[in-house]
């Protein structure tokens, strides 16, 4: 499967590279996935990010492929409080949505090993979207 091109606010791409610089390997496992996409995103300034590409604090309305919607906000460990409908960037599939568009398309892991295909249908909140360049 290709890897889809992903877009990433320089302020967000800041902030993560410093998480990652505070946290080790062992307790975070997905630590090299996560600055591989890093690695590979093309990053913007905030106010030029597209408005229906995921960042950080976006919630995020998906679709699986039996029809089944549900909705997440990607956030920030420390703001990951443990409620099912927030996403930690630390989690394998909230650093696998960060940079994603609308449309684009991820399998996701569910229980005992298998995976579902999710389609992102729209970013319902992007904070650069509303003005807001500093969460």
């Amino acid at each position: 499967m290709k890897t889809p091109n992903i877009v990433i606010t320089k302020l967000d791409a800041d902030r993560l590279d410093l998480l990652l610089e505070g946290i080790s390997g062992q307790s975070f496992p997905g630590k090299p996935q996560l600055q591989a996409e890093l690695a590979r995103a093309t990053i913007v300034e905030s106010k030029d990010v597209p408005p229906n590409v995921v960042t950080m604090n976006s919630t995020v309305a998906f679709r699986t492929g039996e029809g089944r919607e549900f909705s997440l906000k990607l956030v920030y460990p420390k703001d990951s409080d443990g409620s099912p409908e927030k996403l930690s960037i630390l989690a394998p599939i909230g650093s696998a949505i960060l940079g994603l568009k609308e449309g684009d398309s991820i399998s996701w892991p569910i229980q005992g090993g298998v995976c579902v295909d999710v389609q992102i249908i729209q970013v319902t909140e992007q904070p650069e979207r509303d003005g807001n360049f500093a969460l």
